[in-house]
């Protein structure tokens, strides 16, 4: 029995988005997030309610200021006591795990989206997904990006404005373009 693309995409193989199955999926996204960037003014309650209505888990205490945007929403899953602040983008095609705790700046972008090196590969619309997990205690800095397939260790911190192209060691501090491990501050 062959793969749906929804499978393949999941699974890490090359798939193609414009699925009607995938684009079905993604409006429904999209319908979703008209409603809960609309809640803005809503109480937290009201707006943890909603995020639960489509993310994969949403832990107690977690707070996504709107506007919040993503593909699917589903493959989002939130610890407990996470918070992300305003305009943050998950493209999530694939897993995105962030654990308790965490705390997201504004405008951060996590991308689970991925598309082939290969150019023919491209030219024939397909693309990849790789999952993106963030461990607990974890402070990304606003306007940070966080590329395909990258893990990042509990109590690690993300500067503001870095691009994180590899992984990140529990503990560690990480900045710049492409982002590296500074030494600890006293």
């Amino acid at each position: 029995m062959a793969l749906s693309e929804k499978d393949k995409m999941l699974s890490g193989q090359p798939y193609r988005p414009g699925d009607p199955q995938l684009q079905a999926e993604m409006a429904a996204a999209k319908a979703w997030m008209v409603r809960y960037n609309a809640a803005l003014a809503e109480a937290p309650d009201v707006r943890r309610a909603l995020l639960r209505e489509r993310l994969g888990a949403v832990g107690d205490g977690t707070v996504i200021r709107p506007p919040f945007h993503c593909d699917y929403g589903r493959h989002i899953h939130l610890g407990t006591g996470v918070f992300l602040n305003y305009n943050c983008v998950i493209l999530d095609v694939a897993e995105v795990h962030i654990g308790d705790g965490t705390q997201i700046g504004p405008a951060v972008q996590i991308y689970a989206a991925d598309h082939p090196r290969d150019p023919q590969a491209r030219a024939q619309g397909l693309e990849l997904a790789r999952p993106v997990r963030i461990g607990r205690n974890v402070w990304i800095g606003g306007g940070a990006i966080l590329l395909p397939g990258v893990s990042i260790g509990d109590d690690a911190v993300v500067g503001a404005g870095s691009v994180v192209t590899r992984d990140v060691a529990a503990g560690a501090t990480v900045v710049g373009n492409p982002a590296r491990v500074v030494p600890p501050r006293d």
